[in-house]
C-alpha cells in the first residue's frame, strides 16, 4: 500500500510570516519522521487551500487530514469538516488538533524563556499571562484556563492567567494591568499562537504599552510542536490500522 499523506491545515493569514512559519515546521516534522509525506494547506488568507491540495494526491492514497490548531472551536468542529463532507474522496481520516498537549507547555516555556532568561530563575515573583487568540466557543476558552493553571501548579509561578485577543475577555492588556494592581513584583506575557500575524503582533504592542516585562513570541517551528503534529497523526495511523 501506499504511504500515507499527512496534510496539515492551518489557520492561514495574510501576513507572509504565518506561512512561513508553517513551511518551516513542516520541514522540522519531516526531519522528525523521515519520508513523511507532509503537505500544508490554509483555511484562508494564504494558498494553497485543502481542496486544492488534496487535489493532488492520488485517489488510492490514505490520506490524514490534521488542523494546525490549538484549541477545537469553531474551525475544527464545523469548518474543516464540512469542507471535507463536500469532497470526493473516501479515504480521508480527520486528526484531533494540537491543543492540548503536554508537549505545547514545554514550548511555552522555551519560547518564554528565550525572550526573558531571568524569568524562570525566581518564578515566585514572575507573573505569566497566557495570551491566546479567543473564541466565541466557550470550551475552548476553558481549555485555556485550564492550561494556564496546569502551568501554574507545574512551574510556580506568581500567578498564571488566561486571556484572549478577541471574542472573550480579559483582553491580554487587560489582564497585564490587573495582575500587576493585585501586587505582582512583574508580568510576562506567553503569545499561545502557532505562528506570528496580526493577533500575536496586537498582544505584543498592547501588552509592553501596560506595563509588561517581556512578550515570548508565537510557538512557531519549533521541536514541541512539530512532535505534537506528528504525534496526532500517529493516533490517527494506530486508528485506522486497528479498524483494519
Amino acid at each position: 500500500m501506499p504511504e500515507p499523506v499527512l496534510v496539515a491545515v492551518a489557520h492561514g493569514s495574510a501576513d507572509p510570516r504565518a506561512s512561513a512559519t508553517i513551511a518551516d515546521l513542516a520541514v522540522v516534522a519531516r526531519e522528525r519522521w523521515p519520508g513523511l509525506d507532509l503537505r500544508a494547506a490554509f483555511l484562508g488568507h494564504a494558498p494553497p487551500s485543502l481542496p486544492q491540495v488534496l487535489s493532488t494526491i492520488e485517489a488510492d492514497r490514505e490520506v490524514t487530514v490534521l488542523p494546525l490548531l490549538l484549541t477545537a472551536a469553531y474551525h475544527s468542529k464545523a469548518d474543516i469538516p464540512r469542507m471535507l463532507s463536500r469532497l470526493p474522496r473516501s479515504r480521508v481520516s480527520y486528526g484531533a488538533t494540537l491543543g492540548p498537549h503536554p508537549l505545547l507547555l514545554q514550548s511555552l516555556d522555551r519560547r518564554l524563556a528565550e525572550a526573558d532568561p531571568s524569568a524562570h530563575e525566581n518564578p515566585g515573583r514572575t507573573a505569566v499571562i497566557l495570551a491566546a487568540a479567543g473564541s466565541s466557543d466557550h470550551e475552548a476558552n476553558a481549555t485555556i484556563a485550564r492550561l494556564a493553571a496546569q502551568w501554574q501548579a507545574r512551574t510556580g509561578w506568581f500567578a498564571v492567567r488566561p486571556a484572549y485577543a478577541s471574542a472573550a475577555e480579559p483582553s491580554p492588556a487587560a489582564a497585564v494591568t490587573d495582575l500587576l494592581r493585585a501586587g505582582a513584583p512583574r508580568v510576562v506575557v506567553a503569545t499561545y499562537l502557532l505562528a506570528p500575524g496580526l493577533f500575536a503582533d496586537r498582544i505584543r504592542q498592547s501588552t509592553m504599552a501596560a506595563g509588561a516585562a517581556a512578550v515570548a513570541p508565537a510557538l512557531g517551528a519549533c521541536a514541541e510542536v512539530a512532535d505534537v503534529m506528528l504525534d496526532r497523526f500517529a493516533e490517527v495511523v494506530s486508528r485506522r490500522w486497528t479498524a483494519a
